[in-house]
């Protein structure tokens, strides 16, 4: 089965500020009702952080109405440079868009191979690890051949870079409403994605 989790990424907000931006999100969806500032681990499996917020009694206004029932689990707030993608084994992009001629890098060329192509990834990989130890790493294009930072790229819809995530664990699928309302507080652009682990 697995448990699901839907997750929202500031792919611009710098480390400085990632902290204070997580927190004041975290008091719109408090003062919304939405969270609680109570934390638990139970039913949420990030693997970036231990807890997260309890929803609040307002919850089930922001997502899908999956019964009376339904008790969704924490709210992280995860804060760090990560790679961020779905789960269970797919921790790479089927493709990476360069920044400058917009050619899009194939890296699992779905459906005919269902791994990336080492080659390819190896790359974009080495300048992840070196974004996550020192804040900085370039990738040049095969195809005009310019360098580019890697958060500069931008990822298929299951992957993205950032400092900043927030991570609904068990919830029901959220409003499109809500998704680009806490974008527009985050006031950044972000990636919204869904997983499983």
């Amino acid at each position: 089965m697995g448990d699901y989790f839907e997750r929202i990424v500031d792919v611009e907000v710098g480390v400085a500020e990632a902290e204070a931006l997580g927190a004041r999100a975290v008091d719109w969806m408090v003062s919304r009702g939405l969270l609680t500032r109570e934390m638990s681990s139970e039913s949420m499996y990030s693997g970036k952080v231990e807890a997260g917020y309890v929803p609040g009694p307002q919850w089930a206004a922001v997502a899908d109405d999956w019964g009376a029932d339904w008790v969704p689990g924490p709210v992280a707030v995860i804060v760090g440079r990560h790679a961020h993608h779905g789960g269970q084994g797919e921790t790479e992009p089927e493709y990476a868009t360069c920044p400058h001629c917009a050619t899009r890098t194939v890296i699992i060329d779905y459906p005919n191979q269902w791994q990336a192509d080492a080659d390819v990834w190896q790359p974009f990989s080495a300048a992840i690890e070196e974004w996550v130890t020192t804040g900085a790493g370039d990738v040049t294009c095969r195809t005009c051949r310019t360098s580019a930072s890697i958060t500069a790229w931008t990822w298929s819809d299951d992957f993205a870079l950032g400092v900043l995530a927030v991570e609904f664990w068990h919830w029901p699928p959220l409003h499109d409403t809500f998704v680009s309302a806490l974008a527009t507080q985050l006031g950044h652009r972000t990636v919204h994605h869904t997983g499983k682990f």
